[in-house]
């Protein structure tokens, strides 16, 4: 009986020994880090997920939606849900658009006249004016 019991003993130390090693080697296996909420920060630490966007021009995180004009999509006179911003900062303005990834910075040369940039002019009219190319693109106030 003593036999039977050390025996037995034996095996079942083998047999979980050899798993637990073959656990050790499989790379697969291995816990997935969790992912942290917030933790998206971006390379000047804006996070993305709190709503905030990096602003050459005020040199610092903002929320456009708190900081910027609003100016909504206004090709072909129909409507569209896509909206974008731009922030002022005396002669030069910031122009957030949902098909760049980058700002835009457009510069005016007096007050009164509009801001631009190679073929962006953001016209001071009846709110303001966003043309690409001439065409009107967006409006706002």
């Amino acid at each position: 009986m003593k036999k039977i019991f050390l025996f037995s003993i034996i095996i079942l130390s083998f047999s979980c020994g050899k798993k637990v090693s073959e656990e050790n080697k499989n790379p697969k296996q291995q816990e997935a880090k969790p992912v942290v909420v917030g933790g998206d920060a971006d390379a000047h630490g804006c996070k993305g997920s709190a709503g905030y966007t990096w602003s050459v021009l005020k040199n610092e995180c903002v929320r456009l939606f708190e900081v910027g004009t609003k100016l909504s999509h206004a090709e072909d006179g129909k409507t569209y849900s896509t909206v974008a911003y731009v922030i002022f900062d005396g002669d030069k303005a910031e122009l957030f658009l949902d098909t760049q990834k980058d700002p835009i910075l457009l510069e005016r040369k007096s007050e009164g006249d509009s801001w631009t940039k190679e073929d962006y002019q953001l016209i001071p009219w009846k709110g303001y004016v966003l043309k690409k190319d001439g065409k009107i693109i967006y409006t706002g106030e």
